[in-house]
């Protein structure tokens, strides 16, 4: 019987690497945000909220709770709210 891979550990995985990589983000944002509060700058407290919540929502991403293969899985990676994939994480 061949070993397979767990998709939906492979799937927990995934999204706790996203969450790894959206930390620092996120904690670059709140300074951002908290300045543009300072400067009553309402229109960019608007774009950095919006921001802030593309990356909350990319642990719920429509093609990773799709995938049903390892490589859909890895392939998964938002480069517009994330970035560009560690190496690490590849």
């Amino acid at each position: 019987m061949p070993i397979g891979v767990n998709i939906p550990k492979a799937k927990e995985l995934q999204k706790e690497r996203f969450r790894q990589v959206r930390k620092p983000l996120l904690e670059a944002l709140d300074i951002d945000y908290q300045r543009a509060d300072e400067a009553g700058d309402a229109s960019k407290k608007t774009e950095i909220a919006t921001k802030k919540q593309a990356l909350r929502d990319v642990t719920n991403s429509t093609a990773l709770n799709d995938a049903t293969t390892e490589a859909e899985v890895r392939a998964v990676w938002d480069t517009d709210v994330l970035g560009t994939r560690p190496a690490e994480h590849t």
